[in-house]
């Protein structure tokens, strides 16, 4: 019979590569923000006048997974917070941050809202009773409410919920309500409506995909306060870096892979991370990476992307193959995208959007176009899947249970 105490015991005497590794974690949040000096200087440069008790303006942050911004933002916010505490001249502030992939209605996000402000629970009662609420308190209080909305493009009444929450400051006599939208879809606000537009990005921000040598950075710096002392070779994250900037430039995706490489040269029993480490890392984090990417895109981008996978398959393709292998046509795909967005009760998007869409697909890696030359009848976009089907459909299958 086993000693499961022992066991514990001999598992934590272990020695290990990782000097904390809680460091390494892709959901670790640093003080500091390697290669977003500019970003934070041009949201504090938004945000101050709260201090002063002034209205600022709504902030939009966007640019693809893992390229700082909810980091920044909760970093910013942070130290925001921390100032007005500290000085007697600046006004009160309270930030928010909701994740609009739990709380995805106008709704549920001002009913968060109350709930935490009041320490009760309001839940069942109607929408413009909570909505009344969230307005008294920031007047009673006389606080500068800033709202950060992460996913934003994932709410379904997202024009509602932007001009109700900007609405209240027209009926504020002291203090103020303002949002800071974040979404990894860079289509997302050409879908909105006019006003709704005109009110969330008064201010917009773009957050770029890093490069190789910023990745190398954010990652020496990780390596340095999660790694024990010369336990990582240099060409270990070099190719990390190197991986993560050819897939999308997702510092999450650098680091999820040495992390993983970690863990690796620690069941072997090594002593140093090594380049093979990597490899082997990216092999397992593959899934965990596409998963990530995935399930970020708006519901109707994963119809367009599961009818390319499903075409792809139907062909025997479950990578990209040489020469003309794999490749689908714009025509057929929009028939079968078409279909599965009927048969999930929704409506599908227009020709033109479509289009759209494939340009997004394509930006994030996930498919190659191309316009038909010679020997295709007509003009039409030629389509072919950058990923493997077979990890695709395991994604897309559950989520879209077809």
């Amino acid at each position: 019979m086993v000693d499961i105490k022992e066991m514990f015991k001999s598992e934590i005497k272990k020695n290990s590569v990782f000097k904390n590794k809680n460091i390494v974690s892709p959901h670790y949040i640093p003080d500091i923000l390697p290669f977003r000096d500019d970003q934070i200087k041009e949201i504090i440069s938004n945000l101050a006048p709260a201090l002063q008790g002034k209205k600022i303006n709504n902030l939009f942050l966007y640019g693809k997974t893992g390229t700082g911004k909810t980091s920044t933002i909760k970093v910013v916010l942070s130290k925001m917070e921390e100032l007005a505490k500290e000085r007697t001249d600046c006004k009160s502030i309270v930030t928010t941050y909701i994740n609009c992939r739990n709380h995805n209605t106008k709704y549920r996000i001002i009913l968060k809202h109350i709930n935490d402000l009041y320490k009760h629970d309001y839940v069942g009662y109607s929408s413009s009773f909570v909505y009344d609420k969230l307005a008294e308190y920031v007047k009673k209080n006389k606080i500068g409410l800033i709202i950060v909305l992460d996913e934003i493009d994932l709410i379904k009444d997202v024009d509602d919920a932007v001009y109700a929450l900007t609405r209240a400051n027209d009926e504020l006599t002291d203090g103020s309500i303002s949002i800071v939208g974040i979404s990894n879809n860079v289509m997302f606000k050409q879908k909105l409506d006019p006003r709704t537009k005109s009110s969330l990005c008064e201010k917009e921000l773009v957050f770029p995909p890093y490069n190789a040598h910023e990745l190398t950075k954010i990652l020496q710096g990780r390596v340095e306060e999660g790694f024990n002392k010369d336990c990582v070779d240099d060409s270990a994250i070099g190719l990390a870096s190197a991986y993560a900037a050819q897939e999308s430039g997702d510092a999450r995706t650098a680091i999820l892979l040495l992390l993983r490489a970690g863990e690796i040269a620690d069941e072997n029993k090594e002593i140093k991370i090594t380049e093979t480490d990597v490899r082997n890392a990216k092999k397992t984090v593959e899934k965990d990476i596409l998963l990530n990417m995935v399930s970020t895109l708006p519901e109707q981008l994963q119809y367009v992307l599961f009818a390319i996978t499903r075409l792809t398959k139907s062909k025997n393709q479950t990578t990209l193959g040489p020469n003309n292998e794999g490749i689908l046509h714009s025509g057929e795909v929009y028939n079968e995208y078409y279909r599965i967005a009927k048969i999930q009760g929704k409506s599908p998007v227009s020709l033109k959007w479509f289009k759209q869409y494939l340009e997004e697909l394509e930006l994030y890696g996930m498919i190659a176009t191309t316009i038909s030359g010679k020997g295709v009848r007509g003009t039409t976009t030629l389509i072919k899947l950058g990923v493997d089907a077979k990890i695709l459909t395991g994604i897309l299958e559950p989520k879209i249970g077809i």
